[in-house]
């Protein structure tokens, strides 16, 4: 599998740190808030970047972590009147409800800073003594400058960083550059532990670099986000991991793109933060996550309204051909399975390992599936259909889906006692030609939200 590894700009071929097995960290929210679709999108991508190891055959050790500890989440609770640890607590309950609709996986592990103060304040500790920190009266802060390397992920000359870099209020800093690792206690309702340097608590950078280095190792295999991440998160979390351990931090790193909300950039002073809750209610949680595969995860992807039905319609087109599927099964008969569908199977197979291999190309991963309904559906339209054939069509279709992490949400198709009888109803009014009487169940039917097709193979029904 070749990866597009933003450390180098280029596309590499992934070589895990251990044979067959794969540590990644990918970064997890800040759970003050339901989370939006700029945030869906990596937690989509990445999910699917572990399931495709998986079904390449890797152990994936797999972290997504929980900020429960931020300003956004200290401001919260004095708006609403509560604590910071109950916020934590109601958003993390929250993201599992929007993550199991979106079919994400619960991460190997998915910590929360506020249970790794300890390894948060060793590391601190080691970059002091080792001169890339320095106290501030209980702020502690990281000497950026002196990590010689510092600016190699965003790629960006020092003096552009420092440009773009947010002024922070401390003037007292010995650089703009320097970042914080340590906050000293405010005001007494702020969360705090104690410290070498006083009541305080970590600040958001230096989370991840703990956690990671707890749950992975010092060293991992892929570290990952969206692109706005990078600077300066990513670039202070490699800073600071690696001054400390004296070893590269993460050897690939990998950034999905920035989502536009109908041709705007998604921004708060623009109001067009799009919740999964509510847009879930619309359009459906599937169609959210095959909306977020239909695009290659490092460009840029438009939401719309239009663009999203797009990818419903394309998503029902699927399911079609696998309930057509299911419906001529139970009516064939076993013949074995052909050579021809069996190679042609195999090549689609193939096609799809061959987009995943080339940096998760999960857009013509989703061509692939096309094309395999397309020839499923000319087969199915043909004679001497055999049980086998079929199955296998079926069992490919649920194979590459899992791995995309679709085809999961159809409804039980099983009918009620009444409907079966309308159904039989109406087949025998149509054997007795009473057509009359037979449209007027039909259209009863239809009522009750069941629509039929009468095929060469029998009657099949759909729910409207």
């Amino acid at each position: 599998m070749k990866i597009f590894n933003t450390l180098t700009r280029k596309k590499e071929e992934f070589v895990p740190l251990k044979e067959g097995e794969v540590n990644i960290y990918s970064c997890g929210p800040t759970v003050y808030n339901l989370f939006h679709i700029g945030n869906a999108r990596p937690f989509i991508i990445f999910d699917t970047l572990r399931r495709y190891f998986e079904y390449r055959g890797y152990k994936v050790n797999f972290v997504q972590n929980f900020t429960d500890i931020d300003d956004k989440l200290i401001n919260r609770a004095r708006e609403e009147g509560t604590t910071v640890s109950e916020i934590a607590k109601k958003y993390i309950e929250e993201y599992f409800i929007d993550a199991k609709g979106l079919n994400i996986k619960h991460a190997t592990y998915h910590p929360k800073a506020t249970e790794n103060i300890d390894e948060i304040i060793k590391i601190i500790k080691t970059l002091e003594e080792k001169g890339f920190a320095y106290n501030l009266d209980g702020d502690v802060y990281f000497r950026a400058k002196k990590f010689d390397e510092y600016g190699k992920l965003s790629h960006m000359p020092l003096d552009e960083l420092e440009a773009g870099v947010r002024k922070e209020l401390d003037e007292r800093k010995e650089d703009p550059m320097d970042f914080v690792l340590w906050k000293k206690q405010k005001s007494p309702d702020e969360p705090a532990w104690e410290s070498p340097w006083g009541l305080g608590r970590p600040g958001w950078h230096i989370e991840c670099s703990a956690m990671a280095n707890r749950f992975l190792g010092k060293t991992i295999d892929i570290h990952c986000g969206g692109r706005d991440l990078i600077f300066p998160h990513h670039e202070n979390e490699i800073a600071q991991s690696e001054c400390a351990n004296g070893v590269p931090f993460a050897r690939y790193w990998m950034h999905n793109g920035f989502i536009n909300i109908d041709n705007q950039k998604m921004s708060k002073s623009l109001n067009n933060f799009l919740l999964v809750r509510d847009l879930s209610k619309i359009y459906g949680y599937e169609a959210i996550r095959f909306f977020m595969l239909s695009a290659h995860y490092r460009s840029p992807i438009n939401f719309s309204d239009e663009l999203i039905k797009q990818s419903q319609a394309g998503l029902e087109r699927l399911y079609n051909c696998i309930e057509n599927l299911d419906f001529l099964i139970s009516k064939s008969q076993s013949r074995g399975v052909s050579e021809e569908v069996k190679g042609q199977v195999e090549k689609y197979k193939n096609s799809f390992i061959e987009a995943m291999d080339d940096d998760l190309n999960t857009a013509d991963a989703i061509s692939v599936l096309f094309e395999l309904a397309k020839y499923a559906n000319t087969y199915c339209a043909g004679e001497n259909l055999s049980k086998d054939d079929l199955v296998l069509f079926k069992e490919t279709f649920m194979e590459l889906g899992g791995v995309l992490g679709i085809f999961y949400s159809k409804k039980d198709e099983t009918l009620d006692s009444e409907i079966e009888e309308l159904i039989n109803l109406r087949q025998k009014a149509r054997s007795e030609k009473n057509f009359k009487e037979a449209d007027r169940i039909r259209d009863l039917l239809k009522e009750k939200g069941i629509i039929l097709l009468d095929t060469p193979q029998g009657v099949k029904w759909k729910r409207i």
